[in-house]
């Protein structure tokens, strides 16, 4: 059994069973997979994938259990590497976070300059994507963390820590009659077609439940990723938009105007997670701390250390009255 055949069984699988699209991502070729796979189950003596002539169809009872060890075998190999490079220099590595573009727009730049300032032989790599992406990409071990608000909870094998915080703005062109209400209602918002971010990103989520516990359905007309794309298209008059506040530059966002919603919709809160097995080297823990200072050192073991979900409740609810305000 070769490490080789491991990484190769774990990226078909990632790649829904598309054996070129796994042998383009490792630099390979797709017969040399496919041999080395076939190595592999004769070895072990059971088939690892079920097949329809050429092609894998799905992961076999015994594949699914093989491919949960090797994830982890695989993650000890990093683990490894990582302690070595530790002891060579600990001044000296990479990061990779996966996030979404609001986070990696605004709640991370000012991190970035400070973590680059003192970390200058650190390489960073920054990866965007879906929530679901971002929390499978930490929980396998192709990322060190994933910054998200939705999604992230759903990963058992991730330790996750909230960081901050932060609410909603309705977002108009001046002039618009929504203005001259105050405070703000949700019936009355409810009056006008939204665009808004796509159901599963930055706390899509909450804004669905406020409008059903007041019998309300949202008319979404235009949904979108990036905060910035749903500004422009509320400038072109298709609705108007529901962001994260953060997101909102007076300075920047010429010809729109903000409206404070955060009595309408629930706080929601921006969580870190990473592996959980991870070797986490000392300049990734300082990033962790930069983002969220709440998070001590002893915070990151204590996460680490919270098995049941009992143990993880606890833990989040302690550190939930020390989250700060995006």
């Amino acid at each position: 059994m070769k490490l080789n055949q491991l990484r190769y069984i774990c990226e078909v699988a990632r790649r829904d069973l598309n054996v070129s699209a796994a042998a383009e991502a490792l630099f390979t070729s797709q017969p040399g997979v496919s041999k080395q796979i076939r190595l592999l189950e004769s070895e072990l003596g059971v088939q690892i994938f079920e097949r329809s002539g050429k092609h894998l169809t799905q992961v076999t009872p015994a594949g699914k259990e093989i491919l949960a060890v090797a994830e982890r075998v695989l993650g000890d190999v990093r683990n490894i590497t990582c302690i070595a490079e530790e002891h060579v220099d600990e001044s000296r590595g990479s990061l990779s976070i996966a996030t979404t573009h609001t986070q990696a727009r605004h709640a991370l730049p000012h991190v970035v300059k400070t973590f680059r300032e003192r970390y200058p032989n650190v390489s960073l790599h920054m990866h965007q994507g879906t929530p679901m992406q971002i929390a499978d990409q930490a929980a396998r071990g192709s990322v060190d963390f994933a910054i998200a608000t939705e999604a992230i909870e759903l990963f058992e094998d991730l330790v996750m820590l909230p960081c901050y915080r932060w609410n909603r703005s309705v977002v108009v062109p001046h002039g618009h009659p929504l203005l001259q209400e105050s405070p703000l209602k949700l019936s009355s918002l409810a009056a006008y077609p939204l665009v808004t971010y796509v159901f599963g990103f930055t706390g899509r989520s909450k804004l669905d439940k406020a409008y059903r516990e007041q019998g309300l359905e949202p008319e979404v007309v235009f949904t979108a990723t990036d905060s910035e794309v749903i500004k422009t298209y509320v400038q072109l008059g298709l609705g108007v938009g529901i962001i994260a506040s953060m997101a909102f530059d007076p300075d920047r966002d010429t010809g729109l105007t903000a409206i404070d919603a955060s009595h309408l919709f629930e706080p929601s809160i921006t969580n870190i997670g990473f592996r959980r097995g991870a070797y986490l080297r000392g300049y990734m823990r300082d990033f962790i701390h930069l983002f969220a200072p709440h998070i001590t050192e002893q915070t990151i073991e204590r996460g680490i250390a919270a098995r049941s979900r009992e143990q993880r409740a606890a833990l989040i609810g302690e550190l939930e009255p020390l989250l700060g305000e995006h």
